[in-house]
């Protein structure tokens, strides 16, 4: 019978404290007790790198972008070394592995690096015979063999590659929370976990609130065909499984509801239509970081002038108008703004094969007297903007009324 290569990562919070440590170790160690070939991807403990972020800033406000990501990778270097370090004084054959060991090889800017390629020879040896390797996420080498980092939460797309590379059988992410819910569980109690979700599914809901994964990460084990499940560290229960396959429900129609806060709308009325308008407002966006979400566009009957609708963090809300007024590529009458809105999404990949799921969205909130700003649909998601004081009574009508409660 072929020996399981599985991959576990731990997450921040899953790694905080010392008697963290040990907890993960034990994890780890039970799976090693069950004829696995295991190795561990480790975040640095919570806090540690926010608290390596406070002091590049204390020393400039345009720290070296090459010595930010040298300084801010540590943190995992003390997190590997002190949970092989409890592995060994468990009698386990465990060694720490840094990026640069492998190597674990990236492209891209520094702070936002994607990994190329992982080097996984020596590693297989060491697995093969015995040995517990611990290796740091959120990390890699470049070209010209400077650290590099590949983003906030990047140890979940550390953990999906090394699985891609050493053709492991599963990886499972640990975290703070015991899977993926149907919605926040701190907006609706009702809040349900899922057992199995659609890689679609997880990436529009990563990519619209839900924080258990990052979109990136989702994307990767999707172009990967990597399975992920998701689960807790500081409880035993199953978690949620995150592939590609059949459903093992069919009768599931809508799998989760994300929600976002802080969202901002802006409508630019009255702009003289010609080809590459929308390129001529968007692109000073882009040029200056602004995220840009839902967009709608209403032509006019004589068919001269468009009125463009689109959303943006409240935050980013003053640099947009300034970018906007200061924009003399575009004409237009005049510009609207609105605050303390929310976006919230259904999502679900039975929608496409299943009539009258806007209506029911549209008719539930109507019932709630919710109005609705803005709409945006794909595949498999509608998307409303509506007020942020409405949004937990928007979360669980619409929770009932597809039957996830």
């Amino acid at each position: 019978m072929k020996t399981k290569t599985i991959v576990l990562k731990f997450g921040g919070t899953s790694v905080g404290s010392i008697e963290r440590i040990k907890a993960v170790s034990k994890i780890i160690l039970s799976y090693k007790k069950k004829n696995t070939r295991v190795a561990a991807i480790s975040s640095a403990m919570s806090g540690v790198t926010n608290d390596l972020i406070k002091k590049t800033k204390l020393i400039s406000n345009n720290f070296d972008s090459a010595e930010y990501d040298t300084l801010v990778s540590t943190g995992e270097q003390m997190a590997c070394a002190l949970i092989a370090g409890k592995l060994k004084a468990l009698g386990q054959n465990s060694r720490s592995w840094l990026s640069w060991q492998l190597p674990i090889l990236t492209e891209g800017n520094y702070s936002n690096s994607r990994i190329s390629n992982i080097k996984t020879k020596e590693l297989k040896n060491f697995m093969n015979n015995g040995g517990i390797p611990i290796i740091t996420g959120f990390q890699g080498i470049n070209s010209q063999l400077r650290l590099t980092t590949i983003g906030r939460s990047g140890s979940d797309a550390s953990a999906i590659m090394l699985a891609k590379f050493l053709k492991a059988d599963e990886c499972i992410i640990y975290t703070d929370v015991d899977g993926v819910y149907t919605t926040d569980p701190r907006i609706n109690k009702k809040a349900k976990k899922i057992k199995k979700i659609f890689y679609d599914e997880m990436l529009e809901m990563s990519s619209l609130g839900s924080k258990v994964m990052q979109p990136t990460s989702v994307q990767d084990a999707k172009l990967n065909k990597i399975d992920i499940t998701v689960k807790s560290s500081f409880v035993k229960k199953e978690g949620t499984l995150i592939n590609g396959s059949k459903k093992i429900f069919s009768n599931q129609i809508i799998t989760g509801i994300s929600s976002t806060k802080d969202d901002a709308k802006i409508t630019i009325i009255g702009v003289k239509d010609k080809p590459g308008v929308a390129a001529a407002i968007f692109k000073p966006l882009s040029d200056n970081s602004v995220n840009v979400d839902m967009v709608v566009q209403n032509i006019s009957l004589n068919k001269k002038e468009t009125d463009i609708t689109f959303t943006i963090k409240s935050d980013d809300l003053k640099k947009t108008e300034k970018l906007i007024r200061n924009n003399k590529k575009i004409q237009y009458k005049k510009i609207s703004f609105d605050k303390n809105l929310s976006k919230i999404s259904i999502i679900g990949v039975g929608m496409i094969t299943t009539p009258g799921i806007t209506y029911r969205m549209f008719n539930a909130l109507a019932k709630k007297k919710i109005n609705i700003n803005v709409i945006t649909t794909s595949e498999i998601k509608i998307s409303v903007l509506i007020s942020n004081k409405d949004i937990k009574k928007a979360v669980a009508c619409l929770h009932k009324e597809f039957k996830l409660d």
